[in-house]
């Protein structure tokens, strides 16, 4: 009777064991952590006005009627111009000079920090604070940088503001 007894409570001791004992699949899952939650995108509306709230702040230039793209400057003058062309774009009458770039009045003071510097093509420069001074050619001077047109290229520039006086329109967006 005592080989029977200690017979069947070694067999329950193995049933026991054998039932709080889990799969290999199930060690495995519960030993892996959780994968990482993904973030979740904004929803696109929300993203599209962003984007549209940049593009609002990204200032533009047109020589004349040609759009032209422009590496603005990251300065305090830059962003006075900004605020200048927050009200309604800038539009400068300009006049060539020197034959190698066009000059024209801004109509107000930007924040200056000029620099002895060698001008070329495509250079956009304040000088004397108040004026505007974009460059088809090359010049050294002390000059407050605002940014640099990369299109069109040097001979289109050339063509654009070195035919006479002309019309430079600064705006947002």
């Amino acid at each position: 009777m005592k080989r029977a007894l200690a017979l069947g409570l070694a067999l329950l001791v193995l049933l026991m064991s054998g039932c709080t004992r889990r799969p290999v699949a199930e060690q495995e899952e519960a030993v892996t952590p959780p994968p990482a939650e993904e973030a979740i995108p904004e929803s696109t509306e929300e993203i599209s006005e962003e984007e549209e709230e940049v593009a609002m702040e990204t200032l533009t230039m047109r020589i004349g009627e040609t759009q032209v793209t422009v590496d603005w400057e990251e300065n305090e003058s830059v962003d006075a111009l900004r605020q200048i062309v927050r009200s309604g774009p800038l539009v400068i009458q300009m006049s060539m000079y020197g034959g190698f770039e066009q000059v024209g009045p801004i109509g107000q003071s930007l924040p200056r920090n000029d620099v002895q510097t060698s001008t070329m093509a495509g250079d956009i420069v304040l000088y004397a604070g108040d004026q505007l001074v974009v460059f088809y050619g090359s010049n050294a001077w002390a000059y407050t940088r605002l940014g640099h047109i990369t299109d069109p290229d040097a001979q289109g520039l050339a063509e654009l503001l070195g035919a006479g006086d002309t019309e430079i329109t600064i705006a947002l967006g």
